[in-house]
């Protein structure tokens, strides 16, 4: 088996992860590869934006505002972004295109996001993309100072992965179930 089946054949997802985090100069060339997916026109519809630290704790607000909670439901829904020190958002950026639909540069982001986190386990860190119904709220979008133009897909949560952590395991499918000719 090649490599790269090899690393998408035991990519899993990682709900919990150390305090360990790549840096941003240890993100570039990760970048770099991953905007190699496939971009009908070269319109490099999306972005990717880096929460660490305290932008964590403003993204939490965010949450707990776009949710109206308070009390002790709102302190659990403001923790949820500092399951990671670094959360990675994957925004979809769309451009203005007489050949390329909206839908296509969507899936172009996807991409980016899904390439993004396979490269990453690939370096050994533990990797889970999340999103929920908050995703696209009003107080969400304000934080992560998106336009009119961007969606935001949801966010990688990257960190180390724990000691004694379990290979994932995940049923495989019968491929002829979902692959026909026509």
């Amino acid at each position: 088996m090649s490599a790269v089946l090899d690393a998408v054949g035991q990519r899993r997802s990682h709900s919990k992860v150390t305090a360990q985090a790549p840096s941003h100069e240890e993100l570039l060339p990760l970048v770099s590869i991953a905007a190699r997916v496939a971009d009908h026109g070269a319109l490099r519809p999306w972005r990717l934006i880096e929460v660490r630290g305290d932008a964590r704790l403003r993204l939490g607000a965010a949450l707990v505002e776009a949710a109206g909670l308070t009390g002790d439901e709102s302190a659990k829904l403001a923790a949820k972004p500092l399951r990671a020190e670094l959360l990675i958002a994957i925004v979809a950026s769309r451009r203005e295109s007489d050949s390329v639909a909206v839908w296509e540069q969507d899936a172009v982001a996807a991409g980016v996001g899904h390439m993004l986190s396979l490269l990453l386990t690939d370096q050994g860190w533990g990797v889970m993309w999340r999103t929920g119904p908050l995703t696209r709220s009003e107080p969400v979008r304000k934080v992560q100072e998106l336009s009119a133009s961007e969606e935001l897909l949801g966010w990688l949560y990257v960190g180390g992965v724990p000691d004694g952590c379990k290979q994932g395991v995940r049923r495989l499918i019968d491929p002829s179930d979902y692959l026909r000719e026509l």
